[in-house]
């Protein structure tokens, strides 16, 4: 009796690259030929120093915590602590501020500012790993991840956006190449240099990470602050630069 024929199925190089491709469309990454090069949203951590007006992690692990839908419970509470302290500031009538003055509920009082800021921010941006060079792009100080998306703007032939200083990261675009220079101000900075289109592909799934933790946060919003929820959730949209749909309850 012959044989059962052999199993035939793609060449392991392809098995790959569609493993890559995959790993693109869930917001990780874009490798091509062996090389991976992951960007990831993330915010500047500090440690809450006892905050205590919900839950959040004790300590802070690291510079930047990357946001996703993966985060848990107290790291979600963390992130809510660190964007509505970033807003935490005094209406100013003297300088033309006429938001309303900061109330007396010791929670509503922290919320404020977050609130009722037209143009809220956190101070972070976009962090990009080569995982073949071991090379890290990192944002600089005074930059806001809520301008996360003017990357895309140097693929329309725009100059580098401000991504902080001290370094002084830019974008720069040639043809159709793009360098991602770590320090500006160092003749010898490192650089991730990649196609336009893969830059696209990363910003895309930036994009995703974001509206995955806006869903996510909008769920330990409503559980932890039901008095401010909704509010909170269209603030957070705003920080983030996605829609707020992503994190509004549907009516059933």
């Amino acid at each position: 009796m012959p044989g059962a024929p052999p199993t035939v199925g793609p060449p392991d190089g392809a098995r790959r690259l569609r493993s890559r491709k995959s790993q693109v469309r869930s917001g990780r990454g874009y490798g091509t030929l062996g090389r991976m090069i992951v960007m990831q949203p993330v915010l500047e951590t500090r440690a809450p120093d006892g905050f205590s007006l919900w839950p959040v992690a004790e300590g802070a692990s690291s510079r930047f915590t990357a946001l996703s839908g993966n985060l848990g419970p107290a790291e979600v509470g963390t992130v809510l602590m660190l964007i509505a302290r970033c807003n935490d500031i005094d209406p100013d009538p003297g300088a033309g501020d006429d938001r309303p003055p900061r109330p007396a509920d010791p929670l509503a009082s922290f919320l404020h500012g977050l609130l009722t800021s037209e143009d809220p921010f956190v101070s972070g941006g976009l962090r990009v790993v080569d995982g073949a060079t071991g090379v890290t792009l990192l944002p600089g100080c005074c930059h806001g991840l809520e301008d996360w998306r003017g990357m895309y703007a140097v693929l329309d032939g725009a100059v580098s956006p401000f991504l902080g200083h001290d370094p002084d990261p830019v974008v720069e675009r040639s043809g159709e190449s793009v360098r991602l220079v770590v320090d500006f101000e160092q003749s010898d900075s490192p650089v991730i240099e990649l196609p336009a289109a893969e830059l696209r592909w990363l910003l895309d799934g930036v994009g995703r990470d974001l509206s995955a933790f806006l869903v996510l946060a909008a769920e330990w919003v409503r559980l932890h602050l039901p008095d401010h929820a909704e509010p909170v959730i269209e603030a957070l949209a705003r920080v983030l630069d996605v829609p707020a749909n992503g994190g509004t309850r549907q009516a059933s």
